[in-house]
């Protein structure tokens, strides 16, 4: 069905060649490395020893934030990662990884692809994914296409939802606040020697604020989510999982032609699904067979515009297999099979249409001296319009003698296919010739802990580029039609600096501080032949330059409270001139200003159980945009309480 590269079947030899020569010639000594789940490989390896960028946060640290949605959440602690949204709670928002527009960073919840088959780029909002019931979420940064596929060309976010633990467990957390804010989460969970499950329910509502700065209307949002886990244990040898999350949400939004009214509103509906085999017949080989599914619904309702309404469809299989040569040496392997649909009602127009692409990867973990650990990794996708595509990557990581230090770096290709609606939608579609962008990314860095002063830091730089980038504003040549889906020559960079610092300087003071710094190229408007003579080759839209976080934790041993400041500073960005100034018809760039903002809270640790905290975001009511003329949060004042039986 699929057609085939030859110099796939060569580049896999090679690859195995390479490996069988590695390992065939070394004994190596074991150390004693803690184990952890991590999302570079897709098997449980040491952090110590992954030469990729990676930031994890676990359920402690996700708990213990008083925000209510997971891009807030990791925006306080990620480097390189940068989170805008087009107003308050629910509205259309996007992480850029590295100053890569969001569609080049992929989103997995519990290993299901979460993009959005219906979206114009194939890419996802995170606008709905509620932190309370969620265990651990992992970014990958850098291009990581020979293990995530499609997409990841800035990095991967690997989020995974809770699942029970030994015993019976029970949780209450309520929440309130400014703007008629409400938010009720309740959980149900617990596990013995063959049974898992956990069931999470949480109603999150408010009436908002205007999405635009000029106006006062607000803009109502209201998220119903569920998820709910179960694993069972057949046998030592097969294991069986299972993994559901939907989340039902209401929005009031504003449009852009200044028509601010309560009658334009959304309606959407997320949900994912799993079911997983895990087969071990012993200890050096372990394989998982999955069935996924992820569905997204989008309902556009405005006052003097047809019904709107996206449907995206994907449905997954896949197998993965894990074979451990010895200790230091394992394989991992696989294949992917993705069928993506599309279903659009738009101005009385009804379209579907599909696509479906096959892939097989392979990744090597090695541990070439007692120091030195390698990944080598490649995979390869067949797209059933577009084509073609390969990719790899190599990492190392060089830890030494008294493991406080690392040095380490990466190297990857990664592409990026055109979306469905790229290629078929009636407007701009290009089937013919639209072929997938390609990127190339390096970085290099260290870790170092200095063990006597509790303090540890983490310096990388980074270099990504990509080429062929997709543009739905071009002409086509051939039939004279505007807004054709078509290939940019032009080449698009962005490089800089990451920096992580995390020091405890007693027992009654922490700082963790997130540094970075991205100069980014446009390179594909110097070939938009409607571009203002006043355009500026410039940054990419909304990627500051600097950007910084510091987080400031003053625990009161023995009297069980804390306090923390959060402070986060942006520097300016450029946005798009036209996108919501009706009157102004030019391209010409516009800048966001910069901005300081800081968020105080206070935790206390009441009797049995009860956990109080009291949030004031944005303390000095600051004015400020992450999108032009889309409002943020002003000062907001939120407290709750939580209960764990």
């Amino acid at each position: 069905m699929f057609a085939i590269k030859i110099n796939v079947n060569i580049k896999l030899f090679f690859i195995s060649l390479f490996v069988f020569l590695l390992l065939l010639n070394k004994q190596l000594l074991s150390q004693d490395i803690p184990i952890i789940v991590i999302a570079p490989s897709k098997k449980p390896q040491s952090v110590s020893t992954v030469g990729s960028s990676v930031s994890i946060f676990d359920e402690n640290y996700i708990e213990n934030t008083n925000d209510f949605f997971l891009g807030d959440v990791l925006g306080n602690g990620t480097p390189s990662y940068n989170f805008f949204q087009s107003g308050g709670h629910g509205t259309e928002s996007g992480i850029q990884l590295r100053g890569m527009p969001k569609r080049y960073s992929t989103v997995y919840i519990d290993g299901v692809k979460m993009s959005d088959p219906s979206s114009v780029s194939n890419d996802y909002n995170f606008n709905h994914i509620l932190k309370n019931q969620l265990s651990r979420v992992e970014i990958l940064r850098g291009s990581q296409s020979s293990v995530y596929g499609s997409g990841a060309i800035g990095g991967t976010v690997n989020i995974q939802t809770k699942r029970g633990q030994p015993g019976f467990q029970k949780s209450l957390i309520y929440n309130t606040g400014s703007n008629a804010l409400h938010d009720l989460a309740l959980s149900f969970s617990g596990a013995n020697a063959k049974h898992d499950f956990y069931v999470g329910l949480e109603r999150f509502q408010t009436e908002g604020i205007s999405a635009m700065d000029d106006n006062n209307e607000k803009d109502e949002y209201r998220n119903n989510t569920i998820v709910a886990n179960y694993g069972y244990e057949l046998s030592d040898e097969i294991k069986f999982k299972t993994n559901y999350r939907l989340a039902d949400t209401y929005l009031q939004y504003d449009t852009v032609d200044n028509a601010y009214t309560d009658n334009n509103y959304s309606d959407a509906i997320e949900s994912s699904a799993s079911v997983s085999l895990e087969y071990i017949p012993n200890k050096k080989f372990s394989n998982r067979f999955t069935m996924a599914k992820t569905y997204i619904e989008r309902i556009y309702n405005e006052y003097n515009h047809d019904q709107d309404e996206y449907a995206g469809d994907r449905n997954a299989l896949s197998y993965s297999g894990i074979y451990n040569i010895n200790l230091d040496n394992s394989v991992i392997f696989g294949a992917d099979f993705e069928l993506d649909e599309m279903a659009l009602k738009k101005d009385s127009t009804d379209s579907k249409h599909n696509n479906k692409v096959f892939s097989r990867y392979l990744d090597i973990q090695s541990r070439i001296t007692n120091n030195l650990y390698a990944t080598l990794g490649a995979r390869f996708d067949d797209h059933s319009i577009v084509g073609n595509e390969d990719s790899e990557r190599l990492t190392l990581a060089y830890l030494f003698d008294d493991k406080t230090m690392k040095i380490k770096s990466s190297y990857g290709t990664g592409f990026r296919f055109p979306s469905i609606y790229g290629l078929h939608y009636v407007y701009g579609a290009n089937s013919e010739t639209a072929k997938a962008e390609k990127s190339e990314s390096f970085d290099i860095g260290f870790e170092k802990s200095f063990i006597p002063l509790n303090l540890g830091i983490d310096l990388s730089y980074f270099n990504l580029k990509y080429v062929d980038s997709l543009e739905g504003w071009k002409t086509n040549v051939a039939s004279g039609a505007a807004y054709t889906w078509q290939n940019s020559p032009s080449i698009v960079k962005s490089h800089g600096l990451e920096f992580i610092s995390k020091w405890k300087v007693n027992k009654f003071l922490n700082f963790d501080l997130n540094y970075t710094y991205t100069s980014t190229y446009d390179g594909g408007e110097q070939d938009d032949p409607n571009k203002s003579s006043s355009y500026t080759i410039d940054q990419l839209v909304r990627v500051p330059k600097h950007f910084l976080n510091l987080s400031t934790k003053i625990p009161f041993p023995g009297k069980n409270f804390d306090l923390a400041l959060n402070t986060k500073w942006s520097d300016e960005m450029r946005d798009y001139g036209n996108v919501n100034i009706p009157s102004n018809s030019s391209y010409d760039d516009v800048r966001l200003d910069d901005f300081l903002i800081h968020d105080l809270s206070f935790n206390y640790n009441l009797f049995n159980n009860y956990k109080f905290y009291l949030d004031i975001k944005n303390i000095f009511d600051s004015h400020y945009n992450t999108a032009l003329q889309y409002s943020q949060m002003d000062r907001s004042l939120n407290f709750g309480i939580k209960r764990v039986y």
